[in-house]
């Protein structure tokens, strides 16, 4: 029963099922971690908050040093931007497994959040992960962009992207964008078009193989964007929002639109990027980029991406308050 819920809940997204299954399985082991994991988890995708809250804290009563559950329970409180409780989540899981890097990242995730790069910078400054840990990698990039000085981290993506492994699948073009942003933030513009213009075409080969993975679309939309190509960042912005709807996927249906809001910045088109700000800043979800922390007004006064905004306004009123 449980392989089943699984099953529908992870392969065809059909939640409804999932949880009949889910129930299923808990009358018959009433003491499974998993099984409330979840059912937290299927809650969190229907936008059931305080539900997989309830859910995530009997998983925890039931096994309470199982670190892939704290890890989960700690992102859940990412998403509603609720840190100081993802933090000692966070800080549960290096008590049972010092020094873990995908913690340490996450934690220094958090700090960009809320606007404390130095927290930041001093727990991924020590940090070297492999290129098979790109979340990591990609934090410590956009740490070096959210600072505006990038070209400390340009080689080790250059030395990483030499001979690229090829396990990673489209993440590489997505590190190529990572490459690009952090070249045009230094100055380097030719450097920035043709690492983009490689990530292009590598992106574009596994989207023709995964036309909807709404990930690989949103970096597509994302280097057109940087290409200039502003028709196409929007069609295929279209595109992922079809994939994954807001209203099918509470957690991961926003990043698109946070896709949108980057890109329509970029493009000029602050009428489209402010609503869908003003959307982003109010809801729970996962974010768009790195260790998928969603936006918060310290972030849009930091990233670079939303430099065009910064004389509008209504920007500078979701800028004005504290990170949530």
């Amino acid at each position: 029963m449980l392989a089943k819920g699984l099953y529908y809940y992870s392969c065809l997204k059909d939640y409804d099922t999932a949880v009949h299954y889910f129930e299923q399985a808990r009358s018959l082991l009433p003491n499974s971690s998993q099984i409330a994991a979840s059912l937290a988890s299927v809650a969190r995708r229907r936008g059931q908050w305080e539900q997989s809250e309830l859910y995530f804290k009997e998983a925890e009563r039931l096994d309470p040093r199982n670190v892939v559950l704290l890890g989960q329970h700690a992102q859940f409180y990412i998403e509603l931007r609720r840190f100081p409780e993802a933090l000692r989540k966070f800080d549960q899981v290096l008590d049972i497994v010092p020094n873990d890097v995908d913690t340490l990242v996450a934690k220094a995730a958090i700090a960009q959040a809320e606007g404390d790069l130095p927290r930041a910078s001093a727990l991924l400054a020590p940090l070297r992960p492999p290129a098979e840990d790109p979340q990591a990698l990609e934090t410590q990039v956009y740490q070096a962009i959210l600072e505006r000085q990038p070209a400390k981290i340009i080689p080790r993506l250059v030395e990483l992207l030499a001979k690229p492994d090829p396990a990673l699948g489209y993440i590489t073009g997505e590190l190529r964008f990572y490459l690009g942003w952090a070249q045009e933030v230094a100055g380097d513009h030719a450097g920035a078009q043709e690492s983009w213009r490689q990530a292009r075409a590598e992106l574009e080969g596994f989207f023709k193989e995964q036309p909807e993975n709404f990930s690989l679309i949103g970096n597509l939309a994302l280097v057109s964007m940087a290409l200039g190509d502003k028709a196409t960042a929007f069609k295929l912005i279209e595109q992922a929002m079809a994939v994954i709807p807001i209203e099918k996927d509470a957690v991961a249906g926003p990043i698109p639109i946070e896709i949108l809001a980057r890109v329509a910045a970029q493009m000029g088109e602050p009428d489209h990027a402010i609503p869908a700000l003003q959307k982003l800043l109010s809801i729970p979800y996962d974010g768009a980029l790195a260790e998928n922390v969603p936006l918060t007004p310290a972030l849009l006064r930091l990233d670079p991406m939303f430099d065009p905004l910064r004389n509008d306004p209504r920007f500078q009123e979701l800028t004005s308050g504290a990170a949530k």
